[in-house]
């Protein structure tokens, strides 16, 4: 009878090994990196003006429309946020800096899919961090030392904020947008990928029934 073998050394089989992996690969994103470009200085104020902290209004989430898109977006992402009152947080604050940045919500949750599948601490290779994968050299160009890229709101903002001067910078070409947040303009992975995350989030995916009992809670 073989006997068996009760080195330390053994204990870690490659099994475990890569149980143990698949606990720290969650953190890890594989997102471009955004390229740090000079700033006109009324670019830099604009930007820095854009980023500085003002949360939403306390009845934001109770708005009937906003209601609503979170009602129909809750169930998509239940699997992400088991707790109801962090997903719903969540969801009302996308909602709340998209639309300030003056973006569709579903596109900035098709950013957030690809860049860091709904992670709140992911970093890149590049060192971009948190859910839209913000390079920290922005808070150096328009931000405060005091600002947290993994703060929920603050990670958001500077997203939205980036995306929309991308868009302003390309005169509204969505795909080039996106190329530049990602530091690959001119490349169609990217754009494309995130367009097609994004109609994962389109409205109109839940049905009536289901929408009204999320609505009475």
């Amino acid at each position: 009878m073989t006997k068996r073998c009760f080195h330390p050394c053994r204990r870690f089989t490659p099994r475990l090994l890569v149980a143990a992996f698949a606990c720290i690969a969650p953190l890890i994103a594989h997102a471009g990196a955004q390229v740090e470009e000079a700033l006109a200085p009324s670019v830099a104020s604009g930007l820095s003006r854009a980023v500085a902290d003002n949360p939403a209004p306390r009845d934001y989430a109770e708005r009937p429309d906003v209601r609503m898109w979170i009602a129909q977006m809750s169930p998509k992402l239940a699997s992400r946020f088991p707790d109801g009152g962090a997903r719903a947080q969540f969801l009302a604050t996308v909602h709340y800096e998209a639309t300030r940045a003056g973006l569709d919500p579903q596109l900035v949750l098709g950013v957030i899919h690809h860049e860091s599948n709904f992670r709140k601490y992911a970093i890149s290779s590049a060192d971009a961090r948190g859910y839209m994968q913000v390079m920290p050299f922005w808070v150096r160009l328009i931000g405060t030392a005091d600002q947290n890229l993994f703060q929920l709101r603050t990670n958001l903002r500077y997203g939205c904020t980036i995306l929309r001067h991308y868009l302003d910078v390309e005169n509204g070409d969505l795909y080039r947008a996106l190329g530049r947040y990602n530091g690959s303009v001119g490349q169609a992975d990217y754009p494309t990928a995130v367009m097609a995350a994004m109609k994962r989030y389109q409205s109109g995916g839940v049905d009536a029934v289901q929408t009204s009992a999320l609505l009475a809670h």
